[in-house]
């Protein structure tokens, strides 16, 4: 029998300001503004924030950006015990990628109502067939992660 896995919770927020720092670096690039930062025994192993545009990279998202500096960081394209903090819920290029990186738990602020596939759209960490079980947790400085977005997007309306 599987014994549950204890969540440390308390450092969620703090991670989580790691990533809106980063989301802002991406948002001063011009690129749509999220940010992340993978987590493995308490430290940052890898950092990331959009930048399709600037790479001309269309799987340069933020998630995908911090995951790959994880993998070199620690050797490994497997990533057992980590946690990822995202500010912007995952979505479904990303969520494979998690998966396949054996990241342990998703931490995220903002829904992406259009495009999310952890709790907007599908909820693609439960389903059946995957390998691997990635807990998920949403919501966290989710007001922040939110404003961040929508500011840039209110900005560049009003530069068309």
């Amino acid at each position: 029998m599987r014994q549950p896995q204890i969540i440390d919770r308390s450092r969620d927020q703090e991670f989580m300001r790691l990533a809106l720092e980063l989301a802002a670096q991406g948002a001063a690039l011009g690129e749509v503004p999220v940010g992340a930062v993978l987590v493995q025994h308490g430290e940052v192993i890898g950092r990331g924030f959009n930048c399709p545009i600037s790479g001309s990279d269309p799987s340069a998202h933020a998630e995908m950006v911090a995951i790959r500096a994880a993998a070199q960081a620690a050797s490994n394209y497997r990533l057992p015990g980590s946690t990822l903090y995202v500010t912007l819920e995952p979505c479904s290029m990303c969520a494979g990628l998690i998966v396949h990186s054996r990241i342990n738990r998703v931490v995220y602020g903002a829904l992406e109502p259009k495009a999310g596939v952890v709790q907007s759209q599908g909820q693609f960490f439960t389903q059946g067939f995957l390998n691997h079980r990635v807990l998920f947790e949403g919501g966290v400085l989710a007001q922040e992660c939110g404003t961040i977005l929508s500011e840039f997007f209110k900005a560049r309306r009003a530069k068309s």
